[in-house]
């Protein structure tokens, strides 16, 4: 509901200081898990899954596209996502022995997250769950669990628990892989986190406060943070985003950007950038209001980001700093990111 915005103060809302607390989530999150990551890891390699499955809604199921592109980038595993209504709706058996099964929840309750578990699980497959609710129904049926430790989320707009799910899957990943500098990035993390929140991302907010539609670009490792900020548009601006890969929005969705569109673009230093870079320069020369989160240059349409940041970290960041700016940009749209209409904190879907 829309709320008059010179009565709320950004910096007081739920959202604002739940997100704030993220670097000190994801620090108790790593020393809480350093031993059930390390036996989570040794049964994985035991089982030796010959593929891995995902299944989330919501930001769960953007944090599970992010962990599509570092498993399969770091493992070589297989990573597809499940569609929950095939198990919970439609009923059906699935071909799943030897497939490693992850699900990913805030809360642990949703009956369909619930049924693709336990289909999984009499399919022959390895369940794994990344929950916060470590008492949850959810915890209980899988087989290996990853607390996410990031407390209580009272905000109806998830950020540190999206956090918390991202930094749980580089913890795994890191350790399954063997991946020396993406260990030594990871203990890094938390301190990233807190320079990211100090980014100042306020060009944005100028530039988006009386904008209906935008883009949100990522690539890799960066689309499943695009997912999550164009969700976090809608719900907590009322503001109407689509995400894209910067490899899929040129098939078709490019004709609608003309002069004065907005586009948010968010980049990571890795394989991807070359093609990322030459489609930044082409929404400017459409004239495209653009917005970019990058270590490398682009005149006024640069966004600060944390510098040097390993490519997989680079996406944490990045939401983090976002997360800051959609708070302002919500109270400055009129709107209180605490409550946005017709939602509430957990929906339990068939």
């Amino acid at each position: 509901m829309a709320v008059n915005a010179s009565t709320l103060n950004p910096e007081q809302t739920l959202m604002f200081q739940e997100a704030a607390s993220a670097h000190e989530v994801v620090a108790r999150q790593f020393s809480a898990n350093a031993e059930r990551v390390t036996e989570a890891v040794k049964q994985i390699r035991a089982f030796d899954p010959a593929a891995v499955v995902t299944m989330a809604r919501g930001s769960s199921d953007h944090a599970a596209t992010y962990a599509k592109y570092l498993i399969e980038t770091r493992t070589g595993t297989l990573t597809s996502s499940a569609s929950p209504s095939v198990s919970s709706v439609y009923g059906a058996a699935q071909r799943l022995k030897g497939v490693l099964y992850i699900a990913i929840s805030q809360s642990g309750k949703s009956p369909d997250l619930l049924a693709g578990v336990e289909k999984a699980k009499a399919a022959g497959a390895l369940t794994l769950a990344f929950v916060n609710v470590e008492d949850s129904p959810l915890a209980t049926l899988a087989d290996l669990v990853i607390p996410l430790h990031a407390g209580p989320e009272k905000s109806v707009a998830a950020t540190k628990s999206y956090i918390a799910t991202l930094s749980a899957v580089l913890h795994l990943v890191s350790e399954w892989s063997g991946d020396e500098l993406l260990g030594a990035a990871l203990k890094q993390l938390p301190a990233s986190l807190k320079q990211a929140w100090q980014c100042d991302w306020s060009k944005a907010v100028d530039a988006l406060k009386s904008a209906n539609n935008l883009f949100v670009i990522g690539r890799g490792m960066g689309f499943g943070i695009a997912q999550e900020a164009a969700l976090k548009f809608k719900e907590t601006c009322g503001l109407h985003a689509e995400a894209f890969s910067s490899a899929e929005v040129k098939h078709g969705p490019m004709a609608i950007v003309k002069s004065g569109f907005p586009v948010l673009m968010l980049s990571q230093q890795d394989e991807t950038y070359s093609g990322f870079s030459d489609l930044i320069k082409e929404f400017q020369a459409r004239d495209a209001q653009v917005l970019v989160a990058s270590e490398k240059s682009y005149g006024n349409a640069n966004l600060p980001v944390v510098h040097g940041a390993h490519p997989a970290i680079a996406p944490l960041l990045a939401v983090q700093s976002f997360y800051r700016m959609a708070n302002a940009l919500s109270v400055a749209r009129g709107y209180n990111p605490d409550e946005p209409p017709h939602l509430r904190k957990v929906t339990e879907t068939l």
